[in-house]
């Protein structure tokens, strides 16, 4: 029987409160939406929203797939949706006066769809009450039916296409759910790059699942390959005991060199480090500047100086899960 090795001092983090804390809590909760920053138990939720960020799901708050090291409920939500959801994103974001909006989803196989109608839906939502909003959309694979990725950035026209590989090709069935695979992820952002090649893509890998650094950088090659422009890095920790394993935990050193690996590939900017999550305020910093128009190297050097001193490169930003 496997024990999980301890937690090192870099990976201990604030527990939540705070007047902005309690802000963002109550303003969601007035919304009726869920935020996937509880459900998944992320060890930033108290940093973030203490300055003003936070990640919310839309499309309800129950996955059809069951991947192993993820902490969001695995049922079958019937076809259920509300389709009042995407008002009440945006009236949330216009209330807030946000400036960059991550949408994610639980998958939702249930659906002929996908719910990829309900997400662009909600994008278009943002955009109308609050046109000065970047959004994000962090996305399931839609089963691999690429016309449903297409309703997405067609229909809705998101800023940022984001879709997470997770981890390293020989891990993906012990780590993610039998339906899920390297190729069909690979398949997904390369079909939004199609669709629409002026819209930046995203995706996020996580370490310490008993990936080698080597099987690392073949991932990240091949996210490249399909012309993926940011790329997150960072540890996985484990939810419950139910859940993956924690094999090892990745030294910040080792994440410091995967990130100038990363760039050296052509990424337009690799956020890599212990508590980076797919949604990731130094990232979100990088693409709110070069969405502006700003010189992409400015953009970046900006948003690790301000990762260096501990702030917030986006007081203003909401993560929104679809």
């Amino acid at each position: 029987m496997s024990t999980t090795p301890r937690k090192p001092e870099w990976l201990k983090v604030r527990a939540p409160g705070g007047e902005r804390y309690t802000f963002i809590k109550e303003t969601l909760r007035k919304f009726d939406l869920h935020t996937v920053c509880e459900e998944a138990r992320c060890p930033n939720v108290g940093e973030c929203w203490g300055e003003g960020t936070a990640t919310v799901m839309i499309l309800g708050d129950v996955c059809t797939r069951g991947c192993k090291f993820c902490a969001v409920t695995t049922g079958n939500p019937r076809g259920a949706v509300d389709l009042r959801e995407p008002e009440h994103v945006g009236r949330t974001i216009a209330a807030l006066e946000l400036e960059y909006v991550v949408l994610t989803m639980v998958d939702r196989d249930d659906l002929l769809d996908g719910g990829a109608r309900h997400v662009a839906d909600t994008v278009r939502a943002i955009k109308r009450q609050s046109d000065k909003t970047l959004v994000e959309t962090l996305v399931g694979d839609f089963a691999g039916i690429m016309r449903d990725v297409s309703t997405v950035v067609e229909r809705g026209r998101p800023d940022v296409f984001a879709h997470n590989v997770e981890t390293v090709a020989r891990l993906q069935q012990s780590v993610r759910d039998a339906r899920c695979s390297l190729e069909r992820s690979l398949a997904v952002l390369a079909q939004s790059k199609k669709s629409a090649p002026e819209t930046y893509t995203k995706s996020s890998i996580m370490l310490g699942l008993g990936e080698t650094l080597d099987e690392v950088r073949e991932t990240m090659q091949s996210l490249r390959d399909v012309d993926v422009d940011v790329l997150t890095l960072g540890q996985y920790l484990r939810p419950t005991p139910k859940h993956h394993e924690v094999v090892r935990f990745v030294h910040p050193d080792e994440f410091a060199q995967l990130r100038e690996d990363g760039l050296a590939m052509g990424f337009r900017y690799v956020a890599s480090g212990p508590l980076v999550r797919s949604s990731y305020r130094a990232s979100e910093a990088f693409l709110k500047g070069i969405l502006h128009r700003e010189d992409p190297t400015v953009a970046a050097d900006r948003a690790e100086l301000l990762v260096d001193r501990g702030e917030s490169p986006a007081r203003r930003s909401l993560n929104v899960i679809a």
